[in-house]
Order: structure tokens, then C-alpha cells, then sequence
């Protein structure tokens, strides 16, 4: 079994790697030569997108491509890909009209780096760049397979998933009520919120590297009910660090959540609750990998660390 701690080390491992890929699709150097490449968007993206991270989300689509016993395609390219999206979004949300960010990672927001058009900008050319990568030949060589990729990532990305839930969040926070008064939310309300908005991704990282190394039916389902049980995981401990971590730790304002009326089920259940909603949801994630053996060592491993960060 891998421990977190070792988890953590072959992530630290993968990231360093991976930014160096990451770093070389947002050069300024146009390939192919026809395309330009307008120097500050390259700047505004590679702040939006090079300035730290986990790199969780291409790490656990790289996993799973492993779990599966995947010998073609390039998880790679795909985990950059989603990358892409993920990056993008985080640009997006710290917008003075979504979640008003000064800080990401420690560094400044990309809008306070140069400013709100370039960082909206950038974002969408994080998003499409996405698309860009995930439909190269080197990807997989079955173009039927890079389309559903495609078609996975869009709607992952899409009204139906993580933008779907943004803007559910938003109208829990009041921002379209009469008053601005926070909607009350149950905690199943919750849930499917932060499905969309958080777990989407998560699942789709696990989804498609299976999809890409040939994963049969059975194996999609086992890793579909651990990919959601993940992604819940990882959205509670993220709101239980904005109630207790600070905000040199964690690279960003804390106490946010609280003070925007944000719905969370730390504010439903409180902090000793949501504990025991994470512990439940790596029991059943587990169970879920229970006939995997050793091939899933490291995706087990994830759901601890997810559940236990401390940034």
C-alpha cells in the first residue's frame, strides 16, 4: 500500500516534471510557425499557469492510465490538456466579479499581475488551448477515442459540470436574489454543487486515463464511484482549510467562504462532521477498489491525501 506520504512524494515528482511540459506549449515561440503567439497573453497564461500547483488533476488521469495496464496514447498530453482547464478556471474565478482574489499560489492573482481584460483573456486561451492539445494524433491513435476525450473534457468543463456549478455557487451566495440575501441549501443541494463545480474535473482526470489505456466497463464503474467519492473529498477538505488554515500556508485569502455566504457542508454539518463525511467517503471509495490489488495502490493513496491536505 502507498502511504500518503510517499503519494505525496511521487506527486511532488510528476509536478516537477510536468511544469517543465507544461512550460514548453506556453512559449512564445509559435509551432507551427504560422500561429502567432502575442507576448503578453504568453506572459499572462504562463502566470496563470506555471506559478505553482499540485498538478493533481493530469497526476491522477496519469494513475489511472497506470491502474489500467495502458501501453499507447500519451496521458501526458491529455494530463496537460485538463491542466489547461483547470488553470484557466482558477484565472477566471479570482476575477473581482466572481471571487475577487488578490493571491493564488502566493503570487499575485493574474489580473492584479497585469490586469482584468488580460486575465479574462488569457483564460480563454487556456481553455481553447485545451482542445488544441487533446485532439493531437499523439494523444491516442484512434481519433474515435481522442473525440470522446474531447467530448468528455467539454462537458467535464461545461453548463453540466464545473461552469454549471460556479454559477450555482454564485446563486447561493445571493447574488441574483432580491437583496443579495444567501439561498439555504441543503446539504444534497450542497453536494450536487460541489459535484459540478469541483468533482467534475477530478472525475474526468480518473475517467479519461482509463478511457485512455482501454479500461473495460467494470473498471469505469469501480472508478467512477471512487472518482466522485474523490472529488467530494478533496471540495470538504478544501472548505475545511478556508475555516482553519492561514493564509501564508495555504497561498491565499482564508475565511472567504464565511463571509461570502458560500454553501459548504462544513457550514451544514460543521467541522467534526465534515470529518466524519470524509472519513465515510474514503470507506466507500475504497470499497469501490477493493478487487484492484496492487494496481490501485496509488490512487488509494490519493484519496488520503486529499482528504488530509494542508494547502
Amino acid at each position: 500500500m502507498t502511504s500518503p506520504s510517499e503519494f505525496l512524494s511521487q506527486l511532488e515528482q510528476f509536478a516537477s516534471g510536468f511544469q517543465a511540459a507544461l512550460s514548453a506549449c506556453l512559449t512564445e515561440k509559435p509551432l507551427p510557425a504560422e500561429i502567432i503567439r502575442p507576448e503578453r497573453l504568453m506572459a499572462a497564461m504562463r502566470h496563470g499557469a506555471l506559478n505553482g500547483g499540485k498538478r493533481l488533476r493530469p497526476f491522477l488521469l496519469t494513475a489511472s492510465y497506470q491502474a489500467c495496464g495502458g501501453q499507447s496514447g500519451d496521458p501526458l498530453i491529455a494530463g496537460l490538456a485538463l491542466e489547461c482547464v483547470h488553470c484557466y478556471s482558477l484565472v477566471h474565478d479570482d476575477l473581482p466579479s466572481m471571487d475577487n482574489d488578490d493571491l493564488r499560489r502566493g503570487q499575485p492573482t493574474v489580473h492584479r499581475a497585469y490586469d482584468e481584460a488580460t486575465a479574462i483573456l488569457a483564460g480563454d486561451a487556456l481553455l481553447t488551448m485545451a482542445f488544441d492539445l487533446l485532439s493531437q494524433e499523439a494523444v491516442h491513435p484512434d481519433p474515435e477515442l481522442r473525440l470522446a476525450l474531447i467530448r468528455g473534457l467539454a462537458r467535464a468543463a461545461g453548463q453540466g459540470g464545473m461552469v454549471g456549478g460556479q454559477i450555482l455557487d454564485l446563486a447561493a451566495e445571493g447574488r441574483f436574489t432580491a437583496g443579495g440575501q444567501p439561498l439555504h441549501l441543503d446539504a444534497g443541494a450542497v453536494r450536487q454543487l460541489q459535484m459540478m463545480k469541483t468533482g467534475a474535473l477530478l472525475l474526468y482526470a480518473v475517467e479519461a486515463g482509463a478511457r485512455l489505456a482501454g479500461a473495460t466497463q467494470n473498471q469505469l464503474a469501480d472508478l467512477e464511484l471512487y472518482a466522485r467519492h474523490l472529488g467530494a473529498i478533496f471540495q470538504i477538505a478544501d472548505d475545511l482549510l478556508d475555516v482553519e488554515a492561514d493564509a501564508a500556508t495555504l497561498g491565499k485569502a482564508t475565511g472567504k467562504d464565511a463571509e461570502a455566504g458560500k454553501a459548504t457542508l462544513v457550514q451544514l454539518l460543521g467541522v467534526e462532521g465534515a470529518r466524519a463525511e470524509i472519513a465515510r467517503l474514503t470507506s466507500e471509495a475504497l470499497q469501490a477498489l477493493q478487487s484492484w490489488g496492487a494496481a490501485a495502490d496509488l490512487l488509494r493513496a490519493g484519496l488520503y491525501f486529499a482528504g488530509n491536505r494542508s494547502s
